[in-house]
């Protein structure tokens, strides 16, 4: 998977946005407001930083010598991914899913807002 690939698995998750708040050079993936992806838009080597449960991202550090601790980000809860080839795709996309799933509004939240939004809404009527 190169970057192109990449970016277009970040961008079909729903409500996902690209943004530059680091100046062009950076692409910022987010949903709801929360950055779930960042990555260089050029340069080598491509890469693409990601939230990961910390138990996991040793586990990932440990085994794929293209998987780090997150770049410029807490590593604890952040790796990057070197999209050299040597990480599975389907590896790579189910990382860029689960970092989206990890900063994502849950329905359960949206579904308990909603009520409130409403009933606000209401009174101001």
């Amino acid at each position: 998977m190169n970057r192109a690939d990449a970016f277009g698995v970040a961008l079909d998750l729903a409500d996902a946005t690209k943004t530059y708040p680091f100046g062009e050079q950076t692409a910022v993936f987010k949903v709801a407001g929360k950055v779930f992806a960042l990555a260089r838009e050029e340069g080598d080597p491509e890469g693409i930083t990601l939230k990961c449960e910390p138990d996991f991202a040793v586990a990932l550090v440990r085994d794929h010598e293209a998987i780090t601790p997150g770049y410029h980000m807490n590593k604890r809860h952040w790796i990057t991914v070197v999209l050299d080839g040597t990480v599975p795709p389907d590896l790579i996309r189910d990382l860029i899913e689960g970092s989206y799933e990890l900063v994502a509004p849950s329905p359960r939240r949206l579904v308990r807002a909603a009520p409130r939004a409403r009933e606000s809404g209401a009174a101001g009527q």
